[in-house]
């Protein structure tokens, strides 16, 4: 296939998690354009099976592709932890996913090599972030906790209040217990609640996916000759495939900026066609 420079790159996630991911990215590539699809309909991922996420991720890609994007970023640790390789060995664009640069990034924080990591059940039973992390250092510890219902709290605007700081505390104890020194952000929502989690692992180094993943982004499409020039302002668009209301008021929440009209994409009927 071939692809331009002046094409769009496509992002998507499970709901606007991801928007953690498209606002370093951003920042980091201003002259860019991009496409965002949150897939609210199927909300949240971290609950689904490795074969419902490899079938509604290729079903994304190809919609994105129909946006003729350039590159691809899986912005969700589920769907990349599920079906990254799959999307790659099935077509042709590049595909990034969050997983690698983090587990990267947190052997080089690391001085103890002991790496927490709090992500949704179906990254941790992937044991995904473990291979990465001892490909890099097969020395490190790695103590990961499943997190169920933090992603949903974060991503349905949950007051801060003292019940979500006790369900951050209690996802935190084994972490605190194991002494690490470092933790992966193993979702895209969490950063959203950095803070509070700062809080609460005091001084423990918190990896989070967006700036490496844009670091990654920008050295890819240097490689393939596909970075847009400077000098313009690049553009953004959304869609979505639930309540496209919804998806604003909580989309704007996070990425702290109007997100414009967002349309609403069923992405069965898309596949059918």
């Amino acid at each position: 296939m071939e692809l331009h420079r002046d094409s769009p790159i496509g992002v998507f996630d499970s709901g606007v998690g991801g928007l953690t991911v498209l606002d370093e990215c951003l920042a980091s590539l201003p002259a860019e354009d991009f496409v965002y699809f949150g897939d609210t309909a199927f909300f949240p991922y971290g609950e689904r099976t490795a074969d419902e996420l490899r079938d509604r991720s290729l079903k994304i890609v190809d919609w994105l592709l129909g946006q003729n994007v350039k590159l691809v970023v899986v912005a969700c640790n589920s769907a990349t932890a599920a079906a990254l390789d799959y999307l790659q060995t099935q077509r042709e664009v590049s595909i990034i996913g969050v997983m690698a640069p983090e587990a990267h990034a947190a052997v080089q924080a690391s001085r103890s090599r002991r790496i927490g990591l709090l992500a949704t059940e179906a990254t941790v039973s992937s044991g995904s972030y473990e291979r990465m992390v001892h490909a890099h250092d097969a020395g490190a510890e790695v103590t990961s906790v499943a997190c169920p219902e933090l992603a949903p709290a974060i991503q349905n605007g949950d007051e801060f209040d003292a019940d979500l700081l006790e369900l951050v505390r209690d996802y935190a104890a084994p972490l605190r217990e194991a002494d690490v020194d470092t933790a992966i952000l193993g979702c895209t929502h969490y950063p959203m609640i950095e803070r509070l989690l700062r809080r609460t692992l005091p001084g423990v180094a918190l990896i989070s996916s967006g700036v490496e993943i844009a670091r990654e982004v920008r050295e890819t499409l240097e490689r393939k000759e596909l970075l847009r020039a400077w000098g313009r302002e690049g553009e953004y668009r959304f869609a979505c495939s639930g309540d496209p209301a919804a998806f604003v008021e909580s989309g704007s929440r996070f990425l702290q900026m109007p997100l414009g009209e967002v349309a609403q994409i069923d992405l069965d009927a898309v596949a059918a066609t």
